[in-house]
């Protein structure tokens, strides 16, 4: 199917985006994997950047923004479907108990703690922020505000401006309206792979097929680390409802308490407690440990609704980035918009950022705010001008450049979403001594360094000691599948590697050199089983880089189903023997719409030359390293063998002539 926009996830941030796009003129299709685990469900509905007391300028703006939003925002979905989003600009109390060592203290009880009713600012009608306001209660005043807080309570601030929205109420109606407004929502839709080509997305890859958009929106929270290497992460948040007996004549809780590590909030009948903040990965379920701490901390905030009786338990997974702000905007592919990330401010986030990621594809507007919030920010920054060939780190050992940067532009190898410098890949096999193996990365200038999983698994001879070997901040670990004679083998090990990436700290390393070798003797890769352990890892997640023959039916397929890159082989592995694929390889390259890389044969610096001058985006070289008397030595001169050829075939060959042609012009020439 075709669809103008696709927007992957269906939780608040995918469902706000398509109504708002749709609103706009614009087509859109929503995929969803699991409504009912989407982030929203373990979301308590708090409109609270002033409580949370931010402490990022543009996060704490681009909250304040859209809470301002709120407003118009559910009037105008409670217009569409007659629906009650649960919305009121009810305030925030925090509350802070007696200190104890400072355990409790909050940033602004620390920075300034009143002691009178309201502070000498508050009581002129001043506020702590010109943007928002906050006012601070000594423990007299907050106790006769809000009866029935525990006794250790010493005051707290009062945020007027934060609100509530009751967040399932949200989800139910933003699922309605985009029903209403003619959204197509499509259910049990797994996103297994995005398939991308000369930096477009042309394609999802889905349990149901292939869908194909104009454009692309990843909106799938927790979720989106299976889809492209973004630093996002699920926190689990567990949570529960008391429901208030009906001997209770009036809702006993008026306002949302918002206590250290504990939340809670007053809907109706019920209040809801929260959340806790796990980093377990996709763990489900309830705990009883989880539970325990939630019910003192609130019991202690709280007393009395130790009295009432729970109703009801529940989880979700929170999507979190390295420095908790989301990931909004571009990507690497100018198809594909990002929103995802937003962390424990999903529900806050949500209408601004319906309104600045319909702005970007539909305006192609960029509000300034989005710069903050880029992808990037996680990656290395790239030069600005011919990065690979210029870049201090070719040349000199990476000290001073050797020449001055060149008047030409080469696009930068981006690999899976991943920007690379270098386009030299080097291993970790066959050296004499990790020494040598050392030296000889540093002497490559290679960011890519591949590992065999097995052989460090089992600590074979000459891997011993390769985890703190290398320094794992600076070069992105390739786990490969060497030695896997078969597709189930290879995919179990590459499971393997990439917790092994993980335990490395590489929490966001999904790539994976797919090798299955079954042939002993001439170690040539097994097309069949590429493809199925191909086909399996990509549906898992993995950015998969495929070792296969120069063959270029089965680089095209490899690619259909997903594939980061294809690695084609220049002759047998280990054997030195050059470039005897030329021909298949340059229909590869002619062909592809992934990076290139050209793998195992090259056995001299004028083969690796040659090998880039035919447009290989990369080169893979060990044995000719390792095997060197000097490896060290080598590694510099296929590195900058890989420079020169990159170079050349960028700057173009002069045409090849039947007859000679002189150098000098025969015009104006000296006679006697």
């Amino acid at each position: 199917m075709t669809s103008e926009t696709v927007i992957i996830g269906g939780g608040v941030i995918g469902l706000a985006i398509a109504i708002e796009l749709k609103l706009r003129g614009a087509r859109v299709t929503v995929l969803c994997r699991d409504f009912q685990a989407a982030a929203t469900h373990a979301a308590a509905g708090m409109l609270a950047p002033d409580a949370e007391n931010i402490p990022n300028g543009a996060m704490r703006s681009l909250c304040w923004r859209s809470r301002a939003l709120y407003p118009d925002w559910t009037r105008k979905l409670e217009e569409i479907t007659g629906l009650n989003t649960g919305y009121r600009p009810c305030g925030i109390l925090a509350p802070f108990f007696e200190e104890s060592g400072g355990a409790g203290e909050h940033t602004s009880l620390r920075e300034a703690a009143p002691t009178t009713a309201l502070s000498n600012q508050a009581s002129r009608g001043e506020s702590l922020s010109p943007s928002s306001p906050a006012y601070w209660l000594n423990k007299e005043a907050i106790h006769q505000y809000q009866p029935g807080l525990g006794a250790e309570v010493v005051g707290g601030w009062w945020y007027p401006e934060d609100a509530q929205v009751d967040n399932k109420a949200l989800a139910h109606v933003l699922r309605t309206a985009a029903e209403s407004v003619g959204v197509e929502l499509k259910d049990g839709i797994t996103v297994e792979a995005f398939l991308q080509q000369q930096g477009q997305v042309v394609g999802v890859q889905t349990n149901a097929g292939i869908i194909r958009a104009a454009h692309y929106v990843l909106a799938s929270g927790a979720w989106s680390n299976e889809l492209l290497p973004l630093p996002v992460l699920p926190r689990k948040g567990q949570m529960l409802s008391v429901r208030i007996p009906e001997f209770v004549p009036e809702l006993p809780l008026k306002r949302v308490l918002f206590g250290q590590d504990i939340y809670i909030v007053p809907r109706r009948d019920r209040l809801i407690i929260g959340a806790t903040s796990e980093d377990v990965g996709f763990t489900p379920n309830n705990t009883p440990d989880g539970i325990q701490t939630l019910l003192q901390a609130a019991i202690r905030l709280y007393p009395q609704l130790k009295h009432y009786p729970i109703q009801e338990f529940w989880w979700g997974f929170r999507p979190t980035t390295p420095d908790e702000l989301p990931i909004l905007g571009t990507s690497h592919c100018q198809n594909l918009t990002l929103a995802t990330g937003h962390y424990r401010n999903g529900i806050l986030l949500t209408p601004v950022t319906a309104a600045l990621i319909a702005d970007l594809i539909l305006e192609q507007k960029s509000d300034p705010l989005l710069a903050d919030f880029h992808y990037s920010r996680f990656q290395s920054k790239p030069s600005t001008s011919t990065p690979m060939l210029t870049h201090s780190a070719n040349f000199s050992n990476g000290h001073h450049p050797a020449i001055s940067p060149l008047p030409i532009q080469d696009s930068p190898l981006i690999i899976a979403g991943k920007t690379f410098q270098s386009r030299l890949m080097t291993g970790t096999g066959k050296y004499r001594s990790i020494e040598e193996m050392q030296q000889s990365v540093a002497a490559s200038d290679c960011q890519i360094v591949t590992v065999a999983v097995r052989r460090v698994q089992t600590k074979a001879p000459g891997h011993e000691g390769l985890a703190e070997a290398l320094d794992w901040t600076k070069i992105w670990m390739l786990p490969n599948t060497a030695g896997c004679q078969t597709a189930e083998e290879a995919i179990r090990v590459a499971r393997l590697g990439r917790e092994m990436a993980k335990l490395l700290g590489q929490e966001d390393n999904n790539f994976v050199k797919l090798e299955v070798i079954p042939d002993l003797k001439y170690l040539l890769p097994d097309p069949i089983g590429t493809l199925q352990a191909a086909e399996q890892l990509v549906k898992e997640g993995f950015a998969v880089l495929p070792y296969i023959n120069a063959d270029p039916m089965l680089a095209k397929r490899l690619e259909e189903v997903g594939c980061a890159t294809v690695m084609p082989l220049a002759s047998p592995i280990g054997s030195g023997q050059g470039l005897k694929t030329t021909a298949n390889i340059q229909i590869i390259i002619e062909n592809a719409g992934v990076p290139v890389v050209v793998d195992a044969g090259i056995g001299s610096p004028s083969e690796a030359a040659q090998a880039m001058e035919l447009g290989a985006d990369v080169l893979l070289i060990n044995s000719a390293i390792a095997l060197s008397p000097n490896p060290a030595a080598m590694a510099r001169a296929m590195n900058l063998a890989t420079v020169a050829g990159r170079l050349a075939y960028l700057a173009g060959r002069m045409p090849i002539k039947d007859y000679a042609s002189p150098s000098s012009p025969l015009t104006g020439t000296i006679t006697s």
